[in-house]
């Protein structure tokens, strides 16, 4: 059973911070902690305008989120990991060695395709990878 659920990309601004809202809005009656963090995260930082934006449409207040740095004692207490692509998985896998066996990318059910980063890309690159995360989400579900 995932109990805890942490989502990694680069910045913690765009992808991961989009899956993790994603996660607690279709989780909000269960009782699973959903987070996200960045492997270069912009510390501190809000999401993005665009990404918060597509959110607040779909009726979900992002505004909260700040970027966090990943470390070690994230990558530890969590059941389960989901990065946006195969060269963030081998980077977590650098970083703490013995999650390597609770990481997986968050489009494993779907293909495997890596998420795009959209960072300073358009709109409607924005709403792409936003689509992709919410299928790589809904995926995910029936296995939570």
């Amino acid at each position: 059973m995932f109990k805890r659920i942490l989502i990694v990309c680069i910045g913690n601004i765009c992808r991961s911070p989009t899956a993790e809202f994603l996660f607690r809005d279709s989780l909000k009656h269960r009782d699973i902690h959903v987070s996200s963090a960045g492997l270069k995260a912009l510390v501190g930082r809000p999401m993005d305008d665009k990404a918060m934006q597509i959110l607040k449409e779909r009726g979900i207040d992002a505004v909260e989120h700040r970027a966090r740095q990943l470390d070690q004692s994230m990558l530890r207490e969590a059941d389960l990991v989901l990065a946006m692509e195969r060269n963030q998985l081998m980077a977590v896998s650098r970083v703490t060695p013995e999650a390597s066996g609770k990481l997986f990318l968050l489009d494993k059910w779907h293909g495997a395709d890596d998420v795009p980063d959209p960072y300073r890309q358009s709109h409607e690159v924005f709403e792409h990878v936003h689509a992709m995360i919410e299928r790589g989400v809904e995926s995910w579900l029936r296995y939570l």
